[in-house]
């Protein structure tokens, strides 16, 4: 094929300097042919164009084969289809001895003989002020306390402005994607009429015919809290909400690229919320070039529905039974329950960031969500009730580690073990805990250590005048009560008893 440079040096040559088709052609090392048709064609560039009827010598036998493998690939979904070399390989175990540019060649044809080009082509989508609002999960790797982790990021954009909303988690559960609506709604001031998801399990119980969708009922009731109309899009079809899949693709590239590095997920979160907010006054509007992302949301944030009050903090509902040990299981980790809970059926209530468990519609534990495996979380006001029936387990009761008590407590705990009723002065001051809470009692025991005393008394006392309410306040006499002769003191009436008795 020649190229383009050849191409001009040939044509100068014949048509500006007059030389013939023979001479140029011994000088450029050229068939006087070709040198022929550069002169009497008008192309400035040839190419070669591989016509439609090829010759598939050794593939023609295995066609029906090929294109059955072709077509069963195309039904299967996207991250599950395998690729045109693997179909070449499979033809090759079954004796095809065509190499696999045939094969790729024949697919593309095949391709387009189905319509593959018109079903990859999509209609541009137009949203107005306030209507939609798309949502998907992503997958992005961070560090974390100095150690690599893989979070999920819940994703929000609303379609007319493309105002982001990113949040981490280290789940895509449900009730992680009630929170993150929370969430989101929250920092936009309001939300859309309609979101757009996909046909993600957390929302959708099944998938029927259609669009057709049994939706999941505690997300139904989310939707329903916050006037949303919920729209799933259909399978393979993912321009339906490309705003956000674009959202994704650019919001990993500046802010994800390389790995960010934050000591919690909550320091995480707090730059990524900083980090959104300058991308969204820095960049320029997609469709109003002249307004930032952050400007055209403001003129969409008045057309938003405002966000009803209080939020919804969904959650999600597991019931078990608290075992003997006050202790219940939930996501692999066990969490202590008030003792009076022990070996009663409890229900227990999952959010994002909380565990709740209630006994009788009575709340018996509130713990801070752990994501780790084989976790113990212990609330030690829980196991004071024990105490008063059985107080040997002070000394190797696993709530009552120096580690999990307040350090003023823990310090009095190891002053009193060296004592022969040291045992029971901690169990003393602990159970004053049961009534007036462990916040007092701990603020008691600094005390106690600053006047460099220890003991069960000191602790009480000091714990008794800092819970005492002090004198009552005085009482205003009405009017009409005061009295009409002043009371006088006078210590004689009491000879004057005496003498009338005697």
């Amino acid at each position: 094929m020649l190229v383009v440079e050849t191409i001009a040096k040939i044509r100068r040559k014949c048509l500006v300097e007059g030389r013939s088709i023979r001479s140029v052609a011994r000088e450029l090392g050229l068939a006087r042919n070709t040198v022929r048709k550069v002169v009497r064609g008008e192309a400035t560039e040839h190419r070669y164009d591989r016509g439609d009827a090829q010759p598939y010598p050794k593939l023609d036998g295995h066609i029906d084969e090929l294109e059955g493998l072709l077509r069963t690939n195309r039904d299967r979904r996207k991250r599950d289809r395998e690729t045109l070399r693997s179909i070449w390989k499979k033809l090759c175990d079954q004796g095809c001895r065509a190499g696999y540019d045939a094969v790729r060649r024949y697919a593309r044809r095949w391709e387009e003989r189905q319509g593959g080009g018109l079903s990859n082509a999509c209609v541009p989508l137009a949203f107005d002020p306030g209507e939609a609002f798309q949502f998907d999960w992503s997958h992005e790797r961070v560090r974390l306390g100095g150690m690599p982790q893989v979070v999920k990021v819940a994703q929000f954009t609303l379609c007319y402005s493309r105002m982001p909303f990113v949040h981490c988690y280290p789940r895509e559960t449900q009730e992680m994607v009630f929170d993150a609506h929370d969430r989101a709604f929250a920092a936009f001031g309001g939300q859309a009429a309609r979101g757009i998801y996909d046909s993600m399990t957390t929302a959708v119980s099944k998938v029927l015919v259609g669009r057709d969708r049994t939706v999941n009922p505690r997300f139904e009731r989310m939707c329903s809290h916050f006037l949303i109309d919920p729209a799933f899009r259909a399978p393979r079809a993912g321009w339906e909400k490309g705003r956000v899949e674009r959202q994704i693709g650019i919001l990993r590239q500046n802010f994800f690229l390389p790995s960010p590095e934050c000591e919690t997920l909550e320091c995480l979160n707090g730059q990524m919320a900083e980090r959104v907010l300058r991308h969204a006054r820095a960049h320029p509007h997609p469709e109003f070039p002249e307004m930032s992302v952050l400007e055209v949301f403001l003129r969409e944030e008045r057309r938003c529905l405002a966000s009803p009050a209080p939020p919804f903090r969904g959650y999600a509902p597991f019931v078990t039974k608290a075992s003997g040990t006050c202790m219940v299981r939930f996501d692999m980790n066990w969490h202590s329950v008030e003792a009076r809970a022990s070996g009663w059926p409890v229900e227990g209530r999952a959010y994002a960031d909380r565990v709740e468990v209630r006994l009788d519609g009575q709340v018996v534990a509130d713990h801070e969500r752990h994501f780790g495996r084989s976790r113990h979380v212990y609330d030690v006001r829980h196991f004071i009730p024990i105490l008063e029936r059985k107080p040997g387990a002070l000394r190797n009761g696993a709530p009552f580690r120096a580690e999990r008590l307040p350090p003023a407590v823990a310090e009095v705990k190891a002053r009193l073990e060296s004592r022969e009723d040291g045992g029971r002065q901690m169990v003393r001051i602990l159970l004053e805990a049961r009534d007036r809470g462990l916040e007092p009692v701990a603020a008691a025991c600094a005390e106690a250590l600053e006047a460099g005393a220890c003991s069960a008394d000191l602790v009480l006392n000091i714990l008794s005048r800092r819970c005492d309410p002090g004198p009552a306040a005085a009482v205003a006499t009405p009017a009409g009560l005061e009295p009409g002769t002043e009371p006088v003191a006078d210590c004689a009436r009491y000879d004057d008893l005496l003498g009338r008795s005697a």
